[in-house]
């Protein structure tokens, strides 16, 4: 899953689009072509199985290196020299949550260069290796989540690709203070009126509960996203309950354009992480605002104001058009950049801020890194534990427990709720995968990993997939190396896959945002994940792949999708029974939406964009992994997940839509 090559058919001495960075840095595609020795490779042999998955390390491991590289160029011949809107080297900062009473507290994940605050509940940040983005993450792998309707991007998908470099915690020693889910007194009774019947499966846990009714549509703003949509679709796959139909004219023009937003003195970027689409809706973040826009004209229809940026965003979104987001309570400034400590529940069809939580771990505000929604739940996870509150109502649920050296890290929303919780010291990290009930956060059922696995991502919620860079042997920044397929209702392992980096090209942002995969998508009891780049038959061309793995036996099934010559092809999410994906274009080209049947694998065009220069140059700073990349009922909106003062140009935009008929 490494750096894809310069783009398909790229003229040479091109300038590229990218994250910031020193112009003496930026790569340009060769004058000549490549020599190629005799007998090279063309690509991945997709008629065999990966090797076994990799051993699990029993020392600790340093944590996943950066996404390698720049983007390559991606325009025409007059494109700007300046990087891409929305790409910074140089990521937003939100502070992580405070430490734990009577230990030494973990180091924040989000907000490397941000002073901490003095005394027991915070200590300065030693910066550790780059992360992976999300929601539209390096690499070139699709935002987009997953399963919905109007699913999106990935976080990036996407999805939201965020490149930052996210520090190592340091983790709750045992027997010391740490995360959990705390119940109210009247709770407390009612759970432990329930008897728990406990089967050891496997490598899993089963307990006696139900969980609670899940009432969220699978939007998703990133590629494969959380909570597969096997809805309408079964073994087979096919177009059963698909929705997306294509258009007697599949040729598209631009609907609207945003353009971006200035970033306040003293900031040098600021995250508009988060887009949603609604029936008559398309909601962005913007600086320190959530604006929800006319899907058609691009009017504005409203506008939420915050007190500072959005930190992080959900792509779930429920039936009544509720989602959430977490936000700094003020505008960080040099001095005191803010932390992530206040969760909000938006309500995208009225415009209005809902309501804003805060939780504590002790005595101190919790800065949260991820935020969810299932089963009616708002669930927000930190290296201080985990808190939980009804959608409904705003009441918490549970808060972290000062007496548990065990802490939710993050959570994974959609279909189900699955809390990704952390238990013991690091050089003996050990996760547990758990499915819990949204209501109670009981635990339904269990699945402990192999101890030394320090990080895990969740691709989707049901069927419940799980991601991790098993001993660092991705190799290439997007921490995965293993799928692991989880029966969530026993909590047994039905399967791992390998899926080496060299030849797969999807992305976890392992490390803070748990569900922040991209490039990939779940349906039809299967994974669908794209191949690396490869060799075209065209001239300086590239190409690749989309391939699916059976996630009861780990195999891949032996259906393909080509991109074609000069595109790379990558999975958004699926649509009933169908794979909805996005084709990155060659330079003289403009991207295209496809719909791939799930059983056929024949793809069907539904969108072309223009191939004009001016288009183009907008279109191709918003690729798959730098951008929230949504397509639903004839529209494709593309936007950034960053405000920078590193462009060189006026000409920049914080999102494009583009629309059919």
């Amino acid at each position: 899953m490494t750096q894809p090559p310069p783009p398909p058919n790229q003229p040479p001495q091109q300038p590229g689009f990218g994250p910031p960075q020193d112009p003496s840095s930026q790569q340009q595609p060769p004058a000549q072509p490549p020599a190629q020795p005799s007998g090279a490779p063309s690509g991945p042999d997709l008629s065999k199985n990966p090797e076994p998955g990799y051993g699990y390390p029993q020392a600790p491991q340093t944590p996943p290196a950066g996404p390698p590289g720049t983007p390559p160029p991606a325009a025409g011949p007059s494109a700007p020299q300046g990087p891409g809107y929305g790409y910074p080297q140089q990521p937003p900062t939100p502070a992580a949550g405070y430490g734990y009473p009577g230990q030494q507290p973990p180091q924040p994940q989000q907000q490397p260069q941000q002073p901490q605050p003095s005394g027991p509940y915070g200590q300065p940040q030693q910066p550790g290796a780059q992360g992976q983005p999300g929601y539209g993450q390096p690499g070139y792998g699709q935002p987009g989540y997953g399963q919905s309707a109007y699913g999106q991007p990935g976080y990036g998908q996407p999805g939201y690709g965020y490149p930052q470099p996210p520090t190592m915690p340091m983790q709750p020693q045992p027997g010391q203070p740490g995360g959990g889910r705390k119940f109210s007194a009247q709770m407390g009774i009612v759970v432990a009126a329930v008897v728990a019947i406990a089967l050891i499966v496997g490598g899993g846990v089963w307990y006696a509960s139900s969980s609670g009714k899940d009432d969220d549509k699978q939007t998703t703003a990133e590629t494969g996203g959380t909570g597969g949509d096997t809805k309408g679709g079964d073994a087979g796959g096919g177009s059963t309950g698909a929705k997306e139909k294509a258009p007697a004219d599949t040729a598209s023009k631009v609907l609207f354009q945003v353009p971006a937003p200035k970033v306040p003195k003293g900031s040098s970027t600021i995250s508009t992480s988060g887009s949603w689409l609604t029936d008559t809706v398309y909601a962005k973040s913007g600086i320190a605002e959530i604006v929800g826009y006319d899907r058609a004209k691009g009017t504005k229809k409203w506008t939420i104001d915050l007190p500072g940026p959005v930190c992080e965003a959900t792509a779930h979104v429920t039936d009544d058009n509720k989602t959430a987001v977490i936000y700094k309570p003020a505008m960080p400034t040099k001095d005191d950049p803010q932390r992530c400590t206040n969760v909000a529940l938006i309500d995208l069809a009225a415009g209005e801020e809902v309501w804003t939580k805060t939780a504590k771990s002790g005595t101190m505000p919790i800065s949260f890194n991820n935020v969810t929604i299932s089963g009616g739940t708002v669930a927000a996870g930190s290296t201080s534990g985990g808190a939980a509150w009804e959608v409904a109502s705003g009441k918490q649920l549970w808060a972290p427990k000062t007496s548990d050296a065990c802490y939710d890290a993050g959570y994974g929303g959609g279909a189900k709720l699955v809390a990704v919780r952390k238990c013991g010291t690091y050089e003996q990290r050990q996760l547990h995968i758990q499915t819990i009930d949204p209501k109670s956060g009981k635990v339904v059922s269990e699945y402990k990993m192999d101890e030394g696995i320090e990080y895990a991502g969740i691709v989707s919620t049901e069927p419940l997939v799980v991601a991790a860079d098993v001993g660092d042997t991705a190799g290439d920044g997007s921490g995965i190396s293993d799928f692991f397929s989880i029966d969530n209702k026993t909590g047994k392992l039905r399967t791992r896959i390998s899926a080496p980096g060299e030849e797969f090209a999807a992305r976890c942002d392992i490390i803070t945002r748990i569900e922040k995969c991209s490039g990939l998508a779940v349906g039809n009891d299967r994974l669908y994940i794209p191949t690396e780049e490869h060799e075209g038959t065209g001239e300086y061309s590239q190409t690749n792949e989309v391939v699916a793995f059976d996630l009861s036996t780990g195999k891949q099934t032996g259906q393909r999708a080509d991109a074609g010559d000069g595109y790379q092809l990558t999975p958004l999410r699926m649509d009933g029974g169908n794979v909805l994906a996005y084709k990155r274009p060659p330079y003289d080209k403009g991207g295209q939406i496809v719909s791939i049947d799930g059983a056929s694998f024949k793809q069907t065009t539904l969108m072309e964009n223009p191939a004009t220069e001016a288009v183009r140059n907008v279109e191709t700073r918003m690729l798959p992994d730098y951008a929230e990349i949504l397509y639903a009922q004839g529209g494709l909106y593309m936007s950034g997940v960053y405000a920078s003062d590193f462009s060189s140009s006026d000409d920049e935009y914080l999102v494009i839509a583009f629309g059919t008929g």
